[in-house]
């Protein structure tokens, strides 16, 4: 099959490797289409991941499709099955999974190879975090599944109160599904570098939308916004050291700060420590998802309530994938559904 591999900093290769065999308890998809993400970006940009994976390996973690091939003892799936799959599965067993802090399980089973033409699913994610697709779901907005799920996780751990008014960071993928998560339960006001990205914001739902090289002053807009107190929420959806400082800057006394976006490893920050104890703020790092958030991610997009095709510009072969992360690092696309079997298209 057709595959891509990392092999370090930005160096993504298509290969042809052995088609995936499923063992006892596995199922192997056929891809329909798998979604890029800021995440893969920031791995391919950095060459690697901390948890994740370690190149040379098969690349991307976003991906729906149909099953192929059933291992055995799998009982609850079969051939033909439309199907979309996390990208990981905490063992149940451990100390933080017995209270169900499975986000932070040291045994995670991780996933990734999506961008190929099938896939494997270890067994441990088909027993707990492989989800059956409805009919009319495409496969590329099922594959935002995962994302999603991350992001209702963080919205779970932010402390968000009816009639809170509420800061984004970010007008990435991430940044507007905070948005779309969050603006039909309180006021959000979306801080982003692209005007066209700020208008998808809008159309998510965010109250106000500001574009940050016309107004630089983040927290002083923030706090006159806001009677000179601050945001009771704030939400950093970029990964970048400075915007999680910016983030603690725009907070009210009491505020919740939610240090979503991953920085570089070993980054450090400069907090300052009589605002954060005279404040009481909370400052709080979120990861990943649990196996709840990714029945309900799924739930929310197969509702069509919400327009999360909006944060897909648009549908690529997979013979083009390095050109998408050229693409994706100018900042030219947001998401991109990678197209990986020709005859699943229309499905």
């Amino acid at each position: 099959m057709l595959a891509a591999l990392l092999y370090g900093q930005e160096d993504l290769r298509l290969e042809q490797v052995a088609d995936p065999t499923p063992a006892a308890g596995e199922v192997v998809i056929q891809v329909g289409a798998a979604t890029t993400c800021g995440t893969d970006l920031k791995v391919w940009r950095r060459g690697g991941h901390a948890k994740m994976l370690k190149p040379p390996t098969l690349f991307g973690h976003e991906a729906a499709g149909i099953i192929v091939a059933v291992g055995a003892g799998v009982n609850n799936w079969q051939v033909g099955d439309r199907v979309v799959a996390n990208n990981s599965a905490s063992c149940m067993e451990c100390f933080f999974c017995q209270r169900q802090e499975y986000s932070l399980c040291p045994n995670l089973t991780w996933n990734n190879g999506t961008f190929a033409e099938y896939l494997k699913i270890p067994a441990a994610i088909v027993k707990h975090n492989l989800l059956r697709l409805p009919d009319n779901l495409p496969f590329e907005l099922a594959a935002m599944t995962e994302p999603l799920a991350c992001v209702l996780h963080g919205v779970a751990r932010s402390n968000i109160k009816p009639k809170d008014r509420v800061v984004v960071l970010g007008d990435g993928a991430i940044g507007l599904m905070f948005v779309a998560a969050l603006s039909d339960k309180v006021e959000v006001m979306l801080w982003g570098g692209n005007d066209q990205r700020l208008e998808i914001g809008q159309k998510l739902g965010a109250a106000q939308t500001f574009n940050y090289h016309q107004i630089p002053d983040i927290p002083g807009v923030v706090k006159e916004l806001t009677q000179g107190r601050g945001a009771d929420v704030v939400i950093e959806a970029t990964g970048v050291p400075s915007v999680w400082e910016t983030a603690i800057a725009c907070a009210r006394p009491g505020a919740t700060v939610n240090l979503f976006g991953g920085c570089p490893r070993d980054t450090t920050i400069t907090v300052n420590t009589e605002q954060l104890h005279y404040s009481e703020l909370t400052l709080k790092g979120v990861f990943h998802n649990t196996p709840e958030y990714v029945r309900s991610a799924l739930s929310m997009i197969a509702s069509h309530k919400m327009p999360f095709e909006l944060l897909i510009s648009e549908k690529r072969p997979l013979k083009d994938l390095e050109q998408v992360f050229y693409d994706m690092k100018a900042r030219q696309v947001i998401k991109v559904a990678m197209v990986c079997s020709q005859d699943l298209i229309s499905q």
